[in-house]
Parts: structure tokens; C-alpha cells; sequence
């Protein structure tokens, strides 16, 4: 039997109660005797995978597979992941990686990733995700995303330690330069299915990654947004539970991230997430682990078993 549940966390009423004052406005908080955006509360983006391109220089890598036919002639296939692996971004063992990947798709596969098989995202990875919450305290920033209880702690005003211990979202820090929230990501934890996108893109220890956050008007977000609806595929209504509201023109709030790794790429490149104001509940999204979760192919997943008991 399906349960859907629908308990609500305080964080979230808060979030719900800041969207009906009006989400996105720049509001004054005190900190260390400076002012600083107010980017709390639920955003959302309607894309999939949702890695925008940028406007010129150096990108994600996109998908190989396009759609052909129809009102969404030529946006990437989001039924068969196929990374460009003839990017100049990619160093060629990576490109190997890629085009692997690439086939299993198209030979009507599908390949382990994070979060088909219940397992931390990491960053950049975990910026697919469509829901985002924001909670900001003078020490810290909490970022909650809607799938499977995924969250990241970014530390305000603190170096990174001498020694990073590697973790699955990596050691975060953060500061405030004007209006932006910039954040400064290393030491993310390569697990089995470490990849950097759902391309299978993998990453190495040397990963380096830059977010930037700022509140931008409707005006300068819909570059990004019309880049991304020929690129990714935009979900309809009823696809999630947080929808995109195509006729809010108020604040959006815009992610820009670099990302700098040496053993894999061959240059740094960025791209933009355009989070806006969702329509709908944040609803409770839990990933089932089991052992078939690979589902298409039949193979086991790597969920942990015991081959003896252990009491």
C-alpha cells in the first residue's frame, strides 16, 4: 500500500508563513553590524536536470540524446542520459567515463547515480533537486532539499580546517560579499557512484566548488530561464509537488557555480540554477532502498547486506 505522508516541520511553516509576506524581497537582517539578503524560505526550479548553460564560456556537459517532434523539439532527452563526451571540459579518461555511461543509456539501461540507488548526492550533484529551503543564522547556513531528507550546513566566516576530512557534501564555508552568498565547497566524499551530474560525470579529490547565491529581478532571470527551456526539459504540472509559477515576475533567486577540478576537467566551468516562487506543498520525498534498485537492468543495488547474522 502507498502512504503518502504530509507532516509538516516549524521550518517549514516559517518558510510557508515568509512565502505569504512576499518571497524574494531583499530585507535588512543585522549581522556583525552589516546587512545581508534574506534569502530564507522554499524555491524551486521546474527543470530537469536543471544545470543551465551559461551565457558564453565554458558549461556543464549537456546531453547527446534530443527530442525530436512536438513543443519541445531539440531539448535534451530526459529519458536517456547521454553526456557529451567529445567536450573539450573533459580530460580523456573522464570522456571514456561519460561516453560508458552514455551507451548503457542508450542501449535502454539505466545506470546507477546517487539518487536512483539512496545514497548522498554531493556537490554539484545535488542541485537537480527542484525543491530547496534555505534557513539563515548569523553562524550558518542549512540548506533542505525536498528528496530523500538530503541537507548541507555551510559555516559563516570560517576558514576550512587544515586537514579536510572528506564528507558526502564536502566542507562548506561561507561569507557575504554585498548581496551575494558565496560559498566556498572541498573535500567531498567519493562514494561508489560519485559523479558531479546525471551524465555519470565523475570527479576526483582535487573537486573545487564555488556557489554563488543572489536575489536577481525577473528581467535579468529570464536569460538563464530561456537557456534552460532549450536545454532541459521543464516538468508540468502535476510532475512534483513544489511547481514553478510561470507567472511570478517578482524576485528569483539565482545560483551560479563554478566548478575546478584538476583530475578530471581541463578547465573550470560554471553554470546557473534559476530557482522562483513554487506553487504546492513541500511534501515528504523518500528514496526506497532495494536490492533491485537499478531498476531497468535487474542487477542488485548497493544497499548494505549481511551475509551472517550479527547479533
Amino acid at each position: 500500500m502507498n502512504i503518502r505522508r504530509h507532516f509538516i516541520p516549524l521550518g517549514i511553516l516559517a518558510a510557508t508563513a515568509a512565502l505569504a509576506l512576499g518571497q524574494g524581497v531583499l530585507r535588512a537582517v543585522a549581522q556583525n553590524g552589516a546587512t545581508t539578503p534574506d534569502f530564507s524560505g522554499v524555491w524551486t526550479h521546474p527543470y530537469f536536470p536543471g544545470f543551465e548553460p551559461p551565457a558564453s564560456g565554458p558549461g556543464p556537459i549537456l546531453n547527446r540524446s534530443r527530442i525530436r517532434g512536438g513543443t519541445r523539439d531539440g531539448v535534451g532527452n530526459a529519458n536517456q542520459f547521454v553526456g557529451d563526451y567529445t567536450s573539450p571540459i573533459l580530460k580523456p579518461q573522464a570522456a571514456e567515463v561519460v561516453k560508458k555511461h552514455g551507451e548503457i543509456s542508450l542501449a535502454g539501461g539505466t545506470y546507477p547515480t546517487p539518487s536512483n540507488q539512496c545514497w548522498p548526492s554531493g556537490v554539484p550533484y545535488i542541485f537537480f533537486q527542484h525543491g530547496l529551503q534555505m534557513l539563515q543564522t548569523p553562524e550558518k547556513i542549512v540548506f533542505l532539499y525536498l528528496r530523500n531528507h538530503e541537507s548541507r550546513e555551510v559555516r559563516l566566516n570560517r576558514p576550512h580546517p587544515a586537514n579536510v576530512t572528506p564528507s558526502w557534501y564536502g566542507d562548506s564555508v561561507g561569507h557575504y560579499e554585498g548581496d551575494t552568498l558565496v560559498i566556498d565547497t572541498v573535500g567531498v566524499k567519493r562514494g561508489p557512484f560519485a559523479m558531479v551530474d546525471m551524465y555519470g560525470t565523475p570527479f576526483s579529490p582535487a573537486l573545487h566548488v564555488v556557489e554563488r547565491y543572489r536575489l536577481i529581478d525577473y528581467a535579468e532571470a529570464k536569460g538563464a530561464i530561456d537557456r534552460n527551456s532549450k536545454e532541459n526539459i521543464r516538468f508540468g504540472p502535476g510532475v512534483q509537488s513544489l511547481e514553478f509559477d510561470p507567472n511570478y515576475r517578482g524576485k528569483h533567486l539565482q545560483l551560479e557555480f563554478t566548478v575546478d577540478d584538476t583530475g578530471v576537467f581541463t578547465m573550470p566551468w560554471t553554470a546557473t540554477i534559476t530557482y522562483s516562487v513554487p506553487v504546492g506543498s513541500w511534501e515528504e520525498h523518500v528514496c526506497a532502498e532495494n536490492r533491485l534498485g537499478n531498476f531497468s537492468s535487474g542487477r542488485e543495488a548497493a544497499v548494505p547486506i549481511a551475509d551472517r547474522p550479527d547479533f
